[in-house]
């Protein structure tokens, strides 16, 4: 009976041993596939946020390419004529554009001058010879040689040599008034020679630079070995800015030189017609 109930004994002890080691292992890999759960969750839920974040990035970039893409197409749109003028003439090469806009400048100058020279040159005739007519009735010849002293302008000039040649008789009068005359028309013409030849100058400038823009592309087109289209255009673009610009030079200036020449030929009829009164009334005076 003892030996039976030790036997049950020890069978009850190595039952209950097994099964607490059973027991352990598995509570041990409940526990490691808990964490290992909770690790994949952790992970997954950063990958979530990495995504989240990178998006947001992302579109936080767009929108900042977005507002700088509108930043350059506002100047392109609000682009001035002086400022597209400067991107041309910097295209064009600052050697020969430089030289045209120099011709330009000189030439605007010279007519310039010529114009204030030929508005202050303009007489109001009818009024000097009235002045001069008054003069020759009440203190002769050098009342009116006084008066044209005190006028300004190529005729008054013109009339002063007349009057002074009035002793040796009217035809030295005529023939130093055509003499002066012709004084008084030169000084009028003075410089218009230079503009015009900054107007023929300017285009063939424009004409040069274009001719050796065509040289430098197609050497570009040799060094590289094959006709790109690129290539070609932008230096056939750059050649012909030089004369566009010389040509807007030339027609600039030929506005001014025709006023100019119009100015002139005015002025010199305006002359003839007063020499022709002046004559007359010094021979109405000599018969008196």
């Amino acid at each position: 009976m003892k030996k039976a109930l030790s036997i049950l004994a020890m069978v009850c002890f190595v039952a209950f041993g097994t099964v607490n080691l059973v027991a352990q292992p598995s509570e041990e890999s409940t526990e490691t596939v808990v964490e290992k759960d909770s690790t994949a969750l952790k992970a997954e839920a950063d990958s979530i946020a990495a995504a989240e974040a990178a998006a947001e990035k992302a579109e936080a970039d767009a929108a900042a390419a977005a507002k700088d893409a509108e930043k350059e197409e506002e100047p392109a749109k609000e682009k001035t004529f002086h400022q597209i003028l400067k991107e041309k003439f910097i295209q064009g090469g600052a050697g020969f554009m430089g030289v045209v806009l120099i011709a330009l400048i000189l030439g605007l100058a010279l007519c310039i001058e010529r114009i204030i020279y030929l508005n202050m040159a303009s007489p109001n005739t009818n009024k000097l010879i009235d002045e001069i007519e008054s003069a020759l009735q009440s203190g002769g010849v050098e009342a009116a040689k006084e008066v044209c002293r005190n006028t300004k302008g190529p005729v008054a000039s013109i009339f002063y040599q007349g009057l002074d040649r009035m002793d040796e008789g009217i035809d030295m009068v005529e023939k130093s008034i055509i003499s002066y005359g012709s004084v008084q028309l030169g000084l009028l013409e003075r410089n218009i020679s230079w503009i015009s030849l900054f107007i023929a100058l300017a285009p063939m400038l424009g004409f040069m630079g274009t001719v050796i823009g065509m040289i430098g592309a197609f050497d570009a087109i040799e060094a590289a070995g094959d006709i790109s289209p690129s290539l070609v255009a932008g230096g056939i673009k750059v050649a012909l800015l030089t004369t566009v610009f010389g040509l807007i030079v030339a027609m600039i200036l030929q506005i001014f030189y025709n006023y100019i020449i119009a100015k002139v030929d005015s002025i010199t009829n305006t002359m003839e017609d007063a020499s022709i009164s002046l004559v007359d009334l010094l021979v109405k005076h000599n018969n008196k």
